[in-house]
């Protein structure tokens, strides 16, 4: 089955908070070669910021397209025309400011309405891994007009993405494989091969990966933050995080209160410092079951054409997806020739992925029919494969913000629970995973957030979200006191504002503007809803 370059795109987003695991804590490994597991590169010295003698003296901007052509408004890539770029030099390691730097790529789109203009939003992406400048490329010219010119907008990849300074812990083309890079156990839950992979992985990173690798954290992400602000020239920043970049921002909103504007944050997970990433993985195991029922109407519906439409009844299509996986389990990975070919894992994660976004529906539809009529007969079928360097950020900020167990009887035990009372991830989410064997400790304690601080945070939250469900958003909203409200949408897949999630049905349509508005209200006015609300078809309600 081909994919489009947006299906890729699409699935590269999906690999959210994993890689051998976990799509969003505040740890920096620390390398015996290079640091204690107390000072490791990037974090600071006890009492200080680590922000000292960052370049604070501006940033040289260029054209990020000089030369191209594109359609009206933008560039080939959809850039729009005019956005500018440049790089900002940060410590590899705060703790040591006049030391090795690393580059972070940055990027804006100017206000087109100087006088409308009040300041800088930040749109910080999600991942871990996943690139701002791309993002912004996207999503800036809506942005702008949504918010009527009152913002430069900027965004930035990541230390270990896209044009910044990158790592790589080399990794294996088989290990590259997306349903080995999440630890989906064998057919009867075996996590043997999990675990060897595992290990392989963590080994190839401490070999491999290098002082940056060990930088890659969510704690030195927030520092380069605030490092950009002060390039920027800025008092405060505006900011619309998305994803993992909700954790991001929360965490930057904690350590840097006086330096936030209006925050928003667009699908949230649960920011508990004992769990953290480890927690988001576990969670979308229920988040598959919230999604679900949405795919199943959209592939019963009568409107349906013969190779989409699943089943005659939305009730039937669940069994019917749950038992096709459970016979693809016993397909091997590749054909006696070397091809690809359809298993039950490759099945389910093209399912997790597809529950991201209404636009993901018609393939994974289209799929399920070709295995349903192949009987047993093998369907053709290879994921896209994933860089070694994308891995490698994925991974790195996940296993570096907080440790995880290191039991493998434990992770059989959860496995074997959580297939039972959520099939349909097959145990995935609390499998094992290559930061059950990381060689290095985290240097930091996660950050705890709390009510300390400015009341200027608005989330936004699908209620039917398959990544960061709404339950985790709740453990965000508790944790924020009055510092937040929470604008509920009640429609499915992940990240709400300017339609992240693509909205087939009507219904989600409605509450989608709703929330659109609750957003941009709050951006351009500064006004938030007065308490808790839910948008809905026929409007919002308070809660």
């Amino acid at each position: 089955m081909a994919l489009t370059t947006s299906q890729v795109s699409t699935k590269r987003k999906a690999l959210l908070f994993t890689l051998a695991t976990a799509t969003v804590a505040t740890a920096i490994a620390a390398s015996p070669a290079t640091a204690s597991a107390t000072t490791g590169p990037g974090t600071p010295k006890a009492g200080t910021t680590g922000i000292t003698g960052t370049n604070t003296s501006g940033l040289a901007w260029r054209d990020c397209q000089a030369g191209r052509v594109g359609t009206a408004g933008s560039t080939p890539d959809g850039t729009p025309h005019g956005t500018e770029c440049a790089t900002l030099a940060v410590p590899l390691d705060y703790g040591k400011p006049t030391g090795r730097t690393v580059d972070i790529a940055v990027s804006r789109i100017r206000s087109d309405k100087p006088a409308a203009r009040r300041g800088t939003l930040l749109v910080i992406p999600g991942g871990p891994g996943s690139s701002g400048v791309d993002r912004l490329a996207k999503k800036g010219e809506a942005l702008r007009k949504e918010t009527g010119g009152a913002y430069d907008l900027v965004s930035f990849d990541p230390r270990g993405v896209g044009d910044s300074t990158r790592a790589d812990c080399k990794l294996g083309a088989d290990d590259l494989e997306p349903a080995h890079l999440r630890s989906w156990p064998g057919p009867d839950g075996d996590i043997g091969d999990s675990v060897a992979r595992s290990r392989r992985i963590a080994e190839a990173c401490a070999r491999n990966g290098g002082a940056v690798m060990r930088s890659l954290t969510t704690a030195n992400e927030v520092r380069d933050i605030e490092s950009l602000r002060r390039a920027l020239g800025e008092e405060k920043l505006s900011a619309w995080a998305n994803s993992y970049g909700t954790y991001v921002g929360a965490v930057y909103a904690q350590k840097y209160p006086e330096g936030t504007d209006r925050w928003v944050l667009d699908s949230s997970g649960d920011p508990d410092p004992r769990r953290v990433a480890r927690g988001w993985l576990a969670n979308m195991s229920a988040a598959a079951d919230d999604r679900f029922p949405d795919f199943a109407r959209w592939a019963a519906a009568p409107e349906r054409d013969a190779k989409h439409r699943v089943a005659g009844r939305a009730e039937d299509v669940r069994p019917l997806f749950l038992s096709l996986a459970k016979r693809l389990d016993g397909v091997p990975e590749r054909s006696a020739d070397g091809k690809g070919q359809l298993t039950g894992n490759r099945l389910r994660m093209v399912m997790q992925q597809a529950l991201y976004s209404d636009a993901g529906f018609g393939q994974l539809a289209a799929l399920v029919v070709a295995a349903r009529d192949a009987g047993d007969e093998p369907v053709p079928y290879d994921l896209p494969s994933v860089s070694s360097a994308d891995a490698t950020v994925n991974m790195a900020v996940v296993c570096n913000d907080v440790r995880w167990p290191r039991s493998v009887a434990e992770y059989a035990r959860d496995v074997r629970a959580d297939r039972i009372r959520h099939p349909l991830t097959a145990g995935m989410p609390v499998s094992v995973t290559p930061c059950a064997f990381w060689k290095d400790r985290p240097a930091e304690k996660p950050t705890r957030i709390t009510s300390d601080g400015p009341s200027n945070v608005l989330m936004v939250q699908s209620l039917r979200d398959p990544s960061t469900p709404y339950r985790g958003a709740l453990k965000m909203r508790e944790a924020f006191g009055e510092r937040a409200r929470l604008v509920g949408v009640d429609a499915g897949g992940h990240g709400v504002y300017l339609g992240n999630a693509t909205r087939a049905g009507e219904d989600d349509k409605r509450a989608g503007a709703c929330a659109d508005r609750a957003v941009t209200t709050f951006l351009t006015t500064g006004r938030r809803p007065a308490s808790d609300t839910l948008c809905t078809t026929a409007g919002t309600e308070s809660r």
